[in-house]
């Protein structure tokens, strides 16, 4: 599973990753953060365009983004254009507390685990939040 990770969660997504790795799960499931750089999408991409690129790759977008401003939002997008197949977006209610809490990140990282784990059972979901 490879989660797309919003430019403004960077830093959050290596610490997620380090978390995975030294718990042991990295062994066990195959769970990748990539970064909007490593996918060549500028940050200035709109929501709808990352979101399409996320679904067009088989990626789940994890953000911190929970609001509606404008036609390209997420929330808009996810409202006109989610399907019964589309993968879910993973929100991250507290991202602040992902970098100074550890027990935070650890249920923020056994959220994502168990999506992963259980996708079929999130598909057409439009958001999932974390923890």
């Amino acid at each position: 599973m490879i989660f797309l990770v919003d430019h403004n969660l960077e830093g959050h997504a290596l610490l997620l990753s380090g978390s995975l790795t030294n718990q042991g799960w990295a062994d066990l499931f195959p769970i990748r953060f990539v970064l909007l750089e490593e996918t060549a999408l500028p940050i200035t991409s709109s929501d709808r365009f990352v979101w399409r690129f996320a679904q067009a790759n088989q990626m789940i977008l994890l953000t911190a983004n929970r609001r509606m401003k404008g036609k390209d939002s997420l929330e808009q997008v996810l409202r006109e254009e989610n399907m019964p197949t589309s993968l879910p977006v993973a929100t991250i209610g507290d991202a602040d507390r992902v970098l100074t809490d550890a027990d935070y990140r650890d249920l923020c990282l056994n959220r994502l685990l168990e999506l992963a784990l259980y996708l079929d059972n999130y598909l057409g979901t439009r958001r999932i939040f974390i923890p």
